[in-house]
């Protein structure tokens, strides 16, 4: 079964310095119908203005992933980190028992272009934990590159949930095919661009969702920037 799921129907906030579009509920966008998908709770779509951000506030039992598309994001969080998250960077942070964390577009003139994405942990009250790794566009080109596991596998950033997150850039007849085990459900967001999934053509913001499948086909891209999330 797939089923599609548009950008135009995500929920959608304005708040001036920040225009977000939520695939997921939260905050004040309700879905019953799209409130996650198996540990997967939110895919927020970010646009923060320059020189704009989210000020100091806490998490805690979640695994967050910053995947920034264009721009600069500066991170800072209460357990003594601070990094900045460029395109190619995958950022993964373990709230467990408590984290404080302001995110900050450093730009002066340009905005900056994220997904924040909550996936929810198998266990919890962990100590809070941070990891970034860096995965250039070479290593995705044309295939999906494992960028975040339960197991750190392939040099991925490590999450504590039995769920897997590949990245893969797609153009012309550039192709991947993935075999999905038995009793695994599939997440695919398309963070730009164009790509047909098992046929079905998605654009930019758009996704779909993929139970009681075999394997998923990629191809026909146009520019485009996939997310592909294995999931219990």
């Amino acid at each position: 079964m797939l089923e599609l799921r548009k950008a135009s129907e995500r929920g959608y906030a304005d708040h001036g310095w920040l225009r977000s579009f939520h695939s997921f509920s939260f905050a004040d966008y309700y879905d019953p119908q799209h409130v996650q998908f198996g540990a997967l709770r939110v895919i927020n779509e970010d646009r923060v203005a320059p020189g704009k951000g989210f000020g100091t506030h806490s998490h805690r039992d979640m695994e967050i992933i910053s995947y920034v598309l264009e721009g600069r994001l500066a991170h800072k969080d209460s357990i003594g980190t601070g990094s900045i998250i460029e395109p190619g960077d995958v950022q993964r942070m373990s709230a467990g028992t408590g984290v404080k964390h302001s995110e900050f577009n450093p730009s002066s003139d340009q905005p900056v272009h994220f997904l924040q994405i909550w996936i929810q942990p198998g266990e919890t009250g962990i100590p809070p934990s941070y990891e970034q790794k860096r995965f250039d566009a070479d290593s995705k080109r044309g295939r999906l590159r494992l960028v975040a596991s339960r197991d750190g596998r392939d040099a991925s950033v490590t999450i504590h949930q039995d769920a897997s997150l590949y990245a893969g850039l797609f153009d012309g007849t550039e192709r991947a095919v993935q075999t999905v085990r038995a009793g695994r459900k599939v997440y695919v967001h398309v963070a730009r661009g164009r790509i047909d999934v098992n046929g079905q053509t998605l654009d930019a913001g758009d996704a779909a969702k993929l139970i009681g499948v075999s394997e998923i086909t990629l191809n026909g891209g146009h520019a485009a920037e996939v997310l592909v999330f294995d999931l219990v």
